[in-house]
């Protein structure tokens, strides 16, 4: 006698679905996948600027000031100081990528550990590193940067350190909260009471169920702090000739605009691309590590 098909199925064992790695989700999303590639191809720009620039971002050419895209092997044309605009973007894109991922990673490091600090000893945070938070929080961007740069100096050291200290309170704020959270919880409460250390406790349990927060708010920093740094770099306060940055060609090339178009559409367009890979890996990061939250 034959099972009928219903009772054959019925009597398979049911397995549960494999949930998809948190990779696969990112990657199987198309902003993700977009994400990525711009990000890989302007990583690969920046290490492989020596190689694949056709000339010395610095070298100058005699009688070709302002000469038009194609002239005398220069895809994109001349500065106003005879140098190759499309070697000066590819190494101008070190400088972003540089001060992007170096500051955020340094601002990240310092907010972290003070956002640890405030949320296990409150008084602590109430009356020391708090008000100090809410008063960089309180500086417009832009305008705190200046005014580092303007104490430290002009140069990509002293941009990397404004763009650090502009996150440091960003990122305090964001992990006192979730420690603040997080340690009210069961678990943290049980290491409590077998005797283990703040230390411990911080590192072993808290940190790790909290930084799921801060690398979503690591990779928008990041977008942030380009664009800080062109915005330095185009006031003059950033990055110091004859070093090529996207802000001093931005700056410098408005003036050629009907002589030189790429002189500052090539920049802008590099920094469009780089600030929107950014943008679009957080926001799929976000979608993954977040998955309850807005769709918008």
């Amino acid at each position: 006698m034959t099972m009928q098909p219903e009772i054959a199925a019925q009597s398979l064992p049911l397995r549960a679905p494999r949930r998809s790695s948190a990779l696969s989700q990112f990657l199987g999303r198309p902003g993700g996948v977009v994400a990525v590639v711009l990000i890989a191809a302007m990583l690969a720009v920046a290490i492989a600027a020596p190689w694949i620039a056709p000339f010395d971002p610095n070298q100058q050419f005699d009688d070709l000031q302002l000469s038009p895209a194609g002239v005398a092997g220069h895809l994109l044309g001349t500065d106003e100081l005879s140098r190759d605009i499309l070697s000066r973007v590819l190494f101008g894109t070190r400088v972003s990528i540089t001060a992007g991922f170096l500051s955020v990673a340094a601002g990240a490091m310092i907010g972290i550990v003070l956002g640890m600090l405030a949320g296990m000893f409150q008084r602590l945070a109430d009356t020391i590193i708090m008000p100090v938070c809410d008063l960089l929080l309180a500086m417009p961007g832009i305008l705190l940067g200046i005014v580092v740069v303007a104490v430290l100096g002009s140069g990509l050291l002293q941009v990397c350190i404004a763009i650090a200290v502009l996150n440091v309170p960003v990122f305090a704020r964001l992990m006192r909260s979730a420690v603040l959270k997080e340690k009210e919880l069961d678990y943290v409460r049980a290491s409590i009471v077998q005797g283990a250390s703040t230390l411990r406790i911080l590192v072993r349990h808290i940190l790790p169920n909290t930084i799921s927060v801060v690398i979503t708010q690591l990779s928008a920093a990041v977008g942030q702090a380009v664009l800080i740094e062109a915005a330095l770099s185009f006031l003059g306060l950033g990055v110091q000739a004859p070093t090529a940055s996207w802000g001093s060609m931005l700056s410098n090339g408005r003036d050629y605009l009907s002589t030189s178009p790429f002189y500052a559409l090539a920049p802008g367009l590099m920094l469009f691309v780089l600030v929107l890979g950014l943008n679009l890996f957080t926001d799929a990061l976000q979608r993954v590590l977040n998955p309850t939250g807005p769709k918008g």
